[in-house]
């Protein structure tokens, strides 16, 4: 009697294993790219008011200074005023922008499984930099970054699931000139990862030369146009409130060639903003307007970023403090005041004051990104990777953040709540026809995965069981990880003789022997 009930226990058993295995659809899984936010406020609607009031007094009485000629050109023709070296925008044309401007855009990727939709609150996760290191976590030291060291961070962006788009992380600093840094910083990334990428300039003439190497990657110029794969990362200010004379001669280009934009700025509290964090959040939306009146003026509905990601110092020595509370808070007001506008927003988080992946990366990251990814902006920059308040990055933290990244939307997504999630049926037919525990039951088994999320690395065994399996360590396994999809994640969207002809077009420093299976 006991043996086929024992035989009927183990089918069942493995039929259930065999439904856990099966892959899940998009609309099934527990997190998708393009969650909706915006449930964190720090700032009453009241508050949201004073703001925008502030910000408006300040474009129309303070204005910013060290436009380029062209600048100047294009906002007075459309209603701003120039004066005593300093450029005004009246409240008019600030809002006629705002309520005209591009919105509800997609970022595309070289792989349109990866673009993303930026309508809405819809929320993803990315990363950015410019970390001048690497982190050594072993060796518990920090090393120049190099070309090959971002190739690699693209490859494991790439492979990360809850990474949606992958910005430049690190400066290489084995490039020597400039216009070879910028190229070889588009070309790496690119090759690295089949995600939306963004990068940055340091003259026009390089983004006109990047630009003629994107068009031969989509095939055409006008393939790139009707779908481009690269955006740009533009610090087109210098705070407080004056114009960057290169960076803008580069967004000019960025527009006329058809490039989606970042408008950044990014003061710092106490130094380049003012300490009083209501200021500094004034600031920087202030300075991102006045770009987006700008990018406007050049050209209508053109695709920008509204990229409010002012920066806290502690006061105590002036430096940049990446991991603290304010900047937490900082950065959501950000966002929220992004969504006030209803303007595709990014802001940053995730720039641990810590030096390597330790318990004080864990909680930095863990507050900073959260409040971000709640405050209703659509890209949260910085989000995996990040040291030493940017000035490191960390391979295994990519792996190790991918795990916080997707508890993170978890929380985003929030909780379903409809007849069948109030499970009234499935408690009647547990507690009163039932066994009394819930663990076989079918609504268990249907939201297993559709419900919940499991990390990857992180360790949820019983002291028991962890011990039984040598007491795994995190950062060991994150090195397991980055070394496995080092070893075998080598992107080939960019086939060899297409690589083989932007070699010769252009200077591509690179290695071939770096991107093939050893």
């Amino acid at each position: 009697m006991t043996e086929p009930k024992k035989r009927s226990r183990r089918g069942a058993r493995a039929a259930k294993k065999a439904q856990r295995a099966t892959p899940l659809t998009a609309e099934e899984r527990a997190v998708n790219p393009g969650m909706q936010s915006g449930r964190f406020t720090p700032l009453s609607s009241t508050d949201v008011e004073k703001v925008n009031d502030a910000v408006m007094n300040v474009l129309e009485n303070i204005g910013l200074s060290q436009a380029i000629p062209s600048c100047v050109d294009a906002v007075v023709k459309g209603g701003g005023t120039y004066k005593d070296g300093r450029l005004f925008f009246p409240r008019s044309l600030v809002e006629d922008t705002i309520a005209n401007c591009a919105r509800g855009f997609t970022l595309h990727a070289q792989d349109p499984v990866h673009d993303i939709d930026i309508s809405d609150s819809k929320m993803y996760f990315g990363t950015a930099g410019a970390a001048v290191h690497i982190v050594d976590v072993h060796g518990r030291e920090y090393r120049d970054s190099t070309l090959a060291d971002l190739y690699n961070i693209a490859r494991i962006v790439d492979k990360m699931d809850h990474i949606h788009y992958f910005q430049r992380s690190i400066v290489a600093r084995d490039m020597v000139e400039p216009d070879d840094l910028d190229l070889n910083t588009l070309y790496a990334s690119i090759s690295g990862t089949k995600k939306h990428v963004g990068s940055s300039w340091v003259l026009p003439e390089h983004v006109d030369q990047a630009l003629k190497l994107l068009h031969q990657v989509a095939g055409s110029e006008e393939a790139w146009r009707a779908r481009p794969f690269v955006s740009m990362s533009c610090c087109f200010v210098v705070p407080p409130l004056r114009f960057a004379e290169d960076a803008c001669a580069c967004l000019e280009s960025a527009v006329h060639g058809g490039m989606p934009v970042l408008l950044l700025s990014a003061g710092q509290a106490g130094a380049t903003s003012p300490a009083a964090i209501a200021g500094s959040v004034v600031q920087s939306v202030a300075e991102v307007l006045a770009g987006l009146v700008y990018v406007n003026m050049l050209k209508p509905k053109h695709p920008a970023i509204f990229g409010t990601w002012p920066f806290v110092s502690d006061l105590r020595t002036g430096a940049m403090s990446g991991g603290s509370g304010e900047q937490a808070v900082l950065m959501a007001a950000c966002g929220q005041m992004g969504r006030y506008y209803d303007l595709p927003t990014g802001v940053a988080a995730g720039m641990a004051d810590a030096k390597l992946p330790d318990a004080q990366s864990g909680y930095e990251k863990g507050y900073t990104v959260t409040l971000a990814a709640h405050s209703g902006a659509n890209m949260i920059y910085e989000s995996a990777g990040m040291h030493a308040s940017l000035l490191g990055a960390c391979l295994e933290s990519y792996v190790i953040d991918n795990d916080m990244l997707g508890a993170i939307n978890r929380t985003v997504r929030g909780i379903d709540v409809n007849d069948e999630t109030l499970s009234i049926d499935t408690m009647r037919d547990v507690c009163v026809d039932g066994p009394l525990h819930y663990l076989g039951h079918q609504q268990t088994m249907q939201l297993m995965q559709k419900e919940y999320l499991y990390p990857e690395l992180g360790d949820r065994n019983s002291p028991k069981e962890w011990y039984e399996k040598d007491r795994p360590d995190l950062l060991q396994e994150s090195t397991k990880r980055v070394n496995e999809i080092l070893g075998s994640h080598f992107p080939d969207h960019i086939g060899n003789d297409l690589d083989a002809k932007l070699r010769e077009n252009f200077n591509i420093l690179l290695p071939r022997e770096n991107m093939l299976p050893k």
